[in-house]
């Protein structure tokens, strides 16, 4: 199949793959999933089978789920005052509380109160193909038996393993729910879960009244000490600095108030009496003929000091006086009566001055003894208000001492009021949680989820698929399509040459018809054989310049019958056996491209090496000799292999001389050179007696270089087979024999890396490198890696033009 050279990557401007189209994505996708879908299908369906095994094994498990409520409202008729400060119920309380659920208090709490240590699905196997394996497993090395702890402690990590909390959105209800094989389990746990928080709950907060009720009994004495303490320093230091306190105020304040009182009656007293001596000092001081003035006066003081005497007296006088006022009228102010009433009045004007006398000595003796009063008050005052003085210094201290004890009281006082609260509630405790819906026995079973599982395993599986694929795909380094060739080694892929076996027969069609059409095509190839005949010119020609040995004209036999190729069967000679063949077809693929390429040039050898060896680099070498041979060119294979020669073993395996010897100088061209009886193909063996180690120094010593130079003047085609570039260095001493290499690459199994090294290692190979080749490709596997070059267009109409697989 002939294979057009495409340009060097290198040498056109592709765009870098961060521009690459979604057509091209999608491309590159679908070709990832075309190559790798045999391993993605058994992948997904391994992990489908995984996902079935367990649905069928693991044990059946239902849930049940209680909810309670966190509730904000306070009590207030039950509870009072709070011994803590009560903080409000907020977002990070509930979630709290929701981990408090999910403590190991309430865990173990339940696990004791349902005894469910006892209980198989807490300590047991958990049921299960994989719980089986492992405790068959387990079997064979028994434990020691175990302790009450490791029981516990196993019970507690499946109770809390099966065991959901969670808090239903932004709200105070939270839901418990519990997983467990029996419906009825599943339920009394989840119930108990609730209830045992609420206990808990409960418990918690009597516990924290006791032990404030206890902390605040201590703390109560302590300040009850501390406020007695106090109070008696108050009433110390009032002894001491003689504080008495009366009625809310300070003795000397009181005393200072009533001394004050006290020297101001004293002072109007005193100026009372005064007045009253002084005005009656004046009366006395009258004149006796003037009764105005006596009687205003006599008045005056009359009605200031309500003496009756004087009162009597003067209300004599005034009844004489009108008496006398009268009678004098009426007969004369000579008259003796009215001379006698005149006596008579002025007898009650000295008796009145003689009472005004004694009454003047009295208010004396009144104003000595208010004067006496006044300055006894105001002596008491000064000391009284020099006493005040020392006292209001000592009351500043006395305030402190005051306030000290008022604080110390106030505070045992607010602490006996929260021992009593906290005594209170310690009898009445109560919980902001309360259950809203019971957890009922569940009727379906919430695990194993049959079709989430399948699902999931399905999703699970195709992720995993393509990741396997792409996994694989990116560890593939091995050459497996035409485009990868090109691509990494920058030179064209000549043909991808199918798989077949050692017989060939795998290349050969099958039915009469076929083979009747093989059978005509054989017959017209052994006639245009026979018109390439040698001339007669030349078939007496012998020696090193001999091209070709004398051939009949019937058979092609050469003149000496004993140097016959053998091989007939072998591989190669698949391309004469089967012609319409795709082994055939891309021989001449290949033949084609070395035709166009050393067109002209005078150096006719083709050289034919591989990577590693068993890649098929023989084959291919006897099947393009073969083929170049069948189309009439004069055509040499020469068995370069030094070191493995397999062509010779094939072929020849009688020989007895080769291409050494005739380096050597042992023998001559027509003597060694061996025949192919049906297309005349020239073969040269390589014979070794003993290896040797320089193998490199004879294909490149003046002798080898010799030798082909004749075959290039004799032979219009040379097919050097040489050995692989890997193991030996001998390809690298060729550069003066060889013109052009072809590079054979065993499909699916040579190394990118290894072919990589080998060519940068040898420069003239990768320099005069004319194509490579797939050997041994897997048509029908190739089609998943390389749609287009793989041969599934190439098949669908290949068999028009009479070729057959």
């Amino acid at each position: 199949m002939l294979q057009t050279r495409i340009p060097n990557p290198r040498e056109i401007e592709t765009p870098s793959s961060e521009f690459l189209s979604l057509r091209q994505t999608i491309s590159a996708a679908f070709a990832l999933i075309v190559r790798q879908y045999p391993l993605m299908i058994f992948v997904l369906l391994l992990c489908v089978s995984l996902a079935s095994v367990f649905l069928m094994t693991a044990p059946k498990r239902y849930t049940s789920t209680a909810a309670l409520i966190i509730d904000s409202r306070k009590m207030q008729g039950l509870q009072q005052q709070s011994v803590g400060s009560d903080t409000p119920i907020d977002s990070s309380m509930v979630d709290s509380q929701v981990e408090i659920l999910k403590s190991e208090t309430i865990a173990l709490a339940v696990i004791k109160d349902l005894r469910l240590v006892d209980d198989a699905e807490f300590t047991g196997s958990e049921g299960g193909l994989l719980s089986g394996v492992f405790g068959l497993f387990t079997s064979l090395f028994p434990d020691p038996p175990r302790s009450d702890y490791v029981s516990l402690r196993i019970a507690l990590t499946r109770f809390q393993s099966r065991l959901t909390i969670k808090r239903l959105g932004m709200s105070y209800v939270i839901e418990i729910s519990y997983q467990s094989q029996s419906p009825a389990r599943a339920a009394a746990i989840a119930n108990a879960v609730a209830e045992a928080y609420i206990v808990d709950s409960l418990e918690s907060k009597y516990q924290a009244s006791r032990r404030a009720a206890v902390w605040l009994q201590d703390r109560m004495k302590e300040l009850r000490a501390q406020a007695s303490t106090a109070e008696r320093a108050v009433a110390d230091y009032k002894a001491k600095n003689n504080i008495v306190d009366a009625g809310g105020r300070l003795l000397t304040e009181q005393q200072l108030a009533e001394i004050n009182s006290s020297l101001t009656v004293a002072r109007s007293q005193r100026a009372e009496a005064q007045a009253r001596l002084g005005r009656i000092t004046a009366i006395l001081k009258s004149d006796d003929d003037d009764r105005n003035v006596i009687l205003n006066d006599l008045a005056t003081v009359t009605d200031t000091m309500q003496n009756p005497v004087i009162t009597k007296l003067r209300q004599t006088y005034l009844d004489y006086a009108a008496k006398e006022s009268d009678w004098a009228n009426r007969y004369g102010s000579t008259h003796l009566a009215v001379v006698n009433l005149r006596n008579q009045m002025r007898e009650i004007r000295h008796s009145i001055k003689d009472e005004l006398r004694r009454t003047a000595e009295s208010y004396k003796s009144d104003l000595e003894i208010a004067k006496s009063r006044e300055e006894a008050s105001q002596k008491s005052l000064n000391d009284t208000i020099a006493l005040s003085n020392d006292t209001s210094q000592a009351q500043i201290v006395l305030r402190d001492l005051e306030s000290n004890a008022q604080s110390a009281r106030a505070l045992a006082d607010n602490f006996l009021q929260l021992y009593m609260v906290s005594v209170q509630q310690q009898s009445f405790p109560i919980t902001e949680a309360r259950v809203i819906t019971q957890a009922s026995v569940p009727l379906t079973k919430s695990s194993p989820k049959t079709l989430l599982i399948l699902l999931a395993a399905i999703a699970a599986g195709t992720i995993l698929a393509a990741l396997t694929g792409v996994l694989r795909d990116m560890m593939d380094r091995v050459f497996r399509t035409i485009s990868q060739v090109e691509q990494l080694l920058h030179v064209p892929c000549l043909a991808s040459i199918p798989a077949i076996d050692a017989n060939g027969s795998q290349a050969v069609a099958s039915g009469t018809f076929r083979a009747e059409r093989q059978g005509i095509y054989s017959r017209l190839w052994a006639f245009a054989g026979r018109r390439r005949s040698l001339p007669a010119s030349d078939a007496g020609r012998s020696g090193p310049n001999a091209p070709f040995m004398k051939v009949e004209s019937g058979d092609r036999h050469p003149s000496h019958g004993d140097r016959l190729l053998v091989g007939t069967k072998s591989v190669g000679r698949a391309v004469i056996n089967s012609p319409f063949s795709r082994f055939a077809e891309g021989v001449r693929s290949i033949k084609l491209a070395a035709d166009l390429a050393n067109f002209g040039s005078s150096n006719k050898v083709l050289g034919v090496t591989s990577a590693l060896p068993n890649e098929g680099k023989s084959t291919i070498s006897e099947a393009l000799a073969q083929v170049s041979a069948q189309s009439g060119a004069r055509t040499i294979l020469v068995d370069g292999d030094i070191r493995n020669p397999s062509l010779t073993a094939r072929l020849s395996p009688d020989a007895q001389y080769g291409l050494i010897d005739l380096v050597l100088g042992k023998s001559d061209l027509q003597s060694v050179v061996w025949v192919d009886p049906q297309t005349g193909l020239h073969f040269l063996p390589c014979v070794i007696a003993s290896r040797f180690s320089n193998s490199g120094d004879m294909l490149a010593s003046p002798q080898m270089q010799g030798l082909f130079r004749q075959l290039n003047e004799q032979y219009d085609r040379i097919v050097l087979d040489l050995s692989p570039l890997a193991p030996v260095i001998d390809v690298r001493a060729t550069g003066s024999l060889v013109g052009s290499y072809i590079l054979v690459l065993e499909w699916a199994r040579a190394k990118i890396d290894i072919v990589e090294r080998v060519l940068n290692e040898a420069p003239v190979v990768r320099e005069r490198l004319l194509g490579a080749v797939l050997n041994k490709v897997n048509l029908a596997v190739m089609n998943r890696y390389d749609l287009h070059q793989g041969g599934y267009y190439y098949n669908k109409y290949y068999q028009r033009y009479g070729y057959v697989d």
